[in-house]
């Protein structure tokens, strides 16, 4: 192997970023302190190394594993490229990364692969309150990579996507990557505020302001001045809010209900939704204007039909939460990890969610079998499954039915009895729940 020049040497070491060069036999020939930093090692620990070895902690070259290969492609085209790939650092922690692969001639006219490489998250970064964001799916990695770009400007973006599929986490991933990441992350779901306070809740109220109104509320403007507003299922917004909405958004300018102060509030505008707003526009049940003010760069969510490789480890992740809830631990057989990843998921993330946690009420031994995992599409006797019966037999054993029936009527009571909420967080229809709410007499 030869050493490579000194002008390449000294160009590789003004690269801020981690910058490795690599030769056609996937050798690392020169490596720079940010590169070395990345996984903990010496330039002699890694130089002499396969790239594959290093990044990858694998004896074969990435394109072997179904990964777009930059070494591939550049000494086969000899053109730059772009791809994004899932590295390992010194802890064999998963971290997202995007890599420039630039073609490189020695003195001698010898090829080399460049390699510039833009980490964009890792699993702690990704961690949000209530689930992660997870995979290795070349479709959510190039939604985490389009999403990285977008929160360095200050533009509102609109995320559309199918219910389940993790809008709020897609918000507030950019919320910790923008500049604004130190303001306040202010979520609302448009779909569960009643009309009749919907002005109150956006622009806060002065004693007074209305019938039961007893002392000065801040609204959410106020709340997340310097941050980030999020509007979840921002297109059931009522008509009759969208042009209050709209002033604020091109003076940022508002005043409290019953007030005569002019309040300023510096915010980032992010909005959700699953409708199809411009469908909605030309049956005049949205602003157009407001429409384009909302949507300064839209972004489309991936299903999970679409990422269905990242199923085991979402899976695991949601069983680990489950675990720590209940203090017990819980693992999927072959059979059930089989299972969970032929179902095609029309609640996406909550819809898997919403199964695993029906897997853990029916389970008594910590290992969840075929089954224990029901799809809400099962047949109806499925849902008699009888729990494994108690020391106690004068206690009747439960059953699916009766632990879904009971789930639903808690959510309807936190809910305040809102149906396309309640529809939302189980992964389901509205039209859906509505048979389930028959079926178990529930109101």
């Amino acid at each position: 192997m030869n050493s490579p020049p000194i002008q390449l040497q000294s160009l590789i070491d003004l690269q801020e970023g981690p910058f490795v060069l690599i030769d056609a036999d996937y050798r690392i020939v020169a490596a720079n302190r940010a590169y070395c930093e990345s996984y903990g090692q010496g330039p002699a620990d890694i130089v002499g190394r396969h790239c594959h070895e290093v990044s990858h902690h694998s004896p074969l070259p990435c394109h072997l594993h179904g990964e777009d290969c930059p070494h591939q492609r550049v000494f086969a085209t000899g053109q730059p490229c772009t791809v994004l790939h899932t590295h390992y650092d010194q802890d064999n922690r998963p971290e997202h990364v995007r890599l420039q692969g630039h073609p490189i001639r020695g003195a001698n006219g010898e090829l080399y692969l460049g390699e510039v490489m833009t980490r964009l998250a890792s699993p702690q970064e990704l961690d949000c309150d209530t689930m992660r964001m997870i995979g290795q799916a070349p479709a959510f990695l190039e939604c985490v990579d389009n999403l990285t770009r977008l929160a360095a400007s200050d533009a509102p973006i609109l995320l559309y996507g199918e219910s389940g599929v993790g809008k709020e986490l897609a918000a507030e991933f950019v919320h910790k990557h923008s500049d604004r990441s130190h303001g306040p992350f202010v979520a609302v779901n448009c779909a569960a505020i009643a009309e009749s306070v919907f002005e109150s809740e956006l622009f806060g109220h002065e004693r007074g302001a209305f019938t039961g109104c007893v002392g000065r509320k801040r609204g959410l403007f106020e709340l997340a001045h310097g941050g980030i507003l999020f509007l979840d299922e921002v297109g059931d917004m009522p008509l009759s809010m969208q042009p209050k909405l709209l002033r604020v958004l091109e003076t940022g300018e508002f005043r409290r209900v019953g007030g005569i102060e002019t309040l300023h509030a510096d915010v980032r505008i992010l909005s959700a939704t699953n409708r199809d707003l411009l469908e909605m526009v030309q049956a005049g049940r949205f602003r157009e204007d407001l429409y384009y003010r909302l949507a300064g760069i839209d972004v489309t969510l991936p299903p999970l039909r679409h990422r269905r490789q990242d199923i085991p480890a979402l899976a695991e992740a949601l069983l680990e939460r489950l675990a720590a809830a209940r203090g017990k631990r819980y693992r999927l057989s072959r059979e059930a990890l089989a299972k969970l990843e032929t179902h095609d998921y029309p609640g996406n993330i909550r819809e898997l969610r919403n199964v695993l946690q029906k897997a853990v009420a029916l389970n008594s031994n910590g290992l969840i079998g075929a089954e224990q995992i029901q799809f809400d599409n099962a047949p109806e006797a499925a849902f008699a499954a009888p729990l494994p019966a108690t020391a106690d037999d004068a206690v009747p054993p439960a059953t699916l039915a009766g632990i879904e029936a009971e789930h639903i009527r808690e959510l309807l009571a936190r809910h305040g009895g809102h149906r396309r909420t309640v529809a939302d967080i189980l992964g389901i229809s509205e039209r859906t729940l509505y048979r389930k709410l028959q079926r178990y007499g529930l109101r």
